[in-house]
């Protein structure tokens, strides 16, 4: 796979770094652009993307294309969508656009993806979609799984100002396709974005991260929403972090229902939530913002697939009902 044009669509907190870090590095031999909109786009055109990251005593600072408008740009070899579960189906035709012969789209997503099923051998669901997730198969149909390499993020990142992101932490990401195969295109652009400076891992289980992940998102993002809390206040309330590990309990025993494999137990997990820091959430941060919350991807899919697998999910589906409520009351006010 010839990697020379690489567009990030949905260039914030997350997408932005990539970015950012793909520009600083590759930029003399493949070319980067993000689609992007609002203030940070202005932004972007303006003064450039800026990058703090978490060892650095000074940004990085990169000039390239963006636009909100994908059509703009030609077909990419490569597209990093940064876009939240929420925000995929509407950018499914500007996704598209981008698509040629090859093309393959990392997906880094929190939670269950649209594509989870596919070429799936472990939970007897192979192919199943989600309206949920993917309204009327838009995403399946337009952009196809067959294109997609899963992506499990382990990187706090913040947009702290139009066109200016910080990362909290020196993170890592996990790339891996959704039949197992550790393709030569997987290799290629975990080659691409090792040589960024981003510290990728693959593997042929990206099933197995998904959960894992979701096993903390699933806790801790409704959980922040609801209460304010930054996760380390979350996890000195002994009510909050007895709440977190029954939601933990949920995730795995769901996961494990469909095939999936964990490698840590609960107890290892809620250990090494207590080390994190004073880390604001996604859906934190996109409440104060007054965006819409990410839900469905990381809790209503949980309940979802629980009854999928008739397996009990009580407390996920009550902590399910108030932050959709939340999240209806803070698009009302904003």
């Amino acid at each position: 796979m010839s990697i020379k044009t690489i567009c990030i669509y949905g260039a914030g907190a997350l997408g932005g770094a990539i970015a950012a870090k793909l520009a600083n590095r590759v930029g003399n031999d493949a070319s980067v652009s993000v689609v992007a909109r609002g203030a940070h786009l202005e932004a972007i055109r303006s003064r450039g993307l800026s990058l703090h990251e978490a060892d650095a005593e000074t940004p990085l600072n990169v000039h390239l294309t963006a636009t909100d408008d994908p059509q703009t740009l030609p077909p990419q070899d490569l597209v990093i969508t940064g876009l939240k579960g929420h925000q995929l189906p509407p950018a499914a035709e500007g996704i598209a656009s981008l698509l040629k012969d090859g093309t393959r789209v990392v997906m880094i997503l929190n939670g269950i993806p649209w594509w989870y099923f596919h070429r799936d051998t472990r939970s007897g669901h192979a192919e199943l979609q989600f309206d949920e997730l993917d309204p009327d198969g838009r995403l399946w149909r337009l952009i196809g799984p067959e294109r997609v390499i899963g992506c499990v993020a382990y990187q706090g990142a913040e947009v702290i100002n139009p066109g200016e992101i910080r990362l909290s932490n020196k993170g890592r990401f996990v790339l891996g396709e959704p039949s197992g195969e550790m393709s030569p295109d997987l290799e290629a652009i975990s080659t691409l974005m090792t040589s960024a400076g981003l510290s990728i891992a693959t593997t042929p289980d990206i099933r197995d991260e998904i959960w894992s992940k979701l096993m903390g998102n699933a806790a801790f993002n409704p959980i922040s929403a609801l209460t304010r809390a930054v996760m380390t206040d979350i996890m000195a309330d002994p009510v909050l972090s007895a709440m977190v590990g029954k939601v933990m309990n949920e995730v795995r025993a769901v996961g494990e229902a469909l095939g999936a494999r964990f490698t840590m137990t609960i107890e290892q997990r809620l250990e090494h939530s207590r080390h994190v820091g004073a880390v604001r959430t996604s859906m934190l941060q996109d409440l104060i913002g007054g965006k819409a919350l990410e839900i469905t991807p990381l809790i209503g899919m949980l309940a979802a697939l629980g009854r999928l697998s008739a397996t009990p999910t009580p407390v996920s589906e009550t902590i399910l009902a108030l932050v959709t409520q939340l999240d209806r009351e803070n698009q009302r006010g904003s």
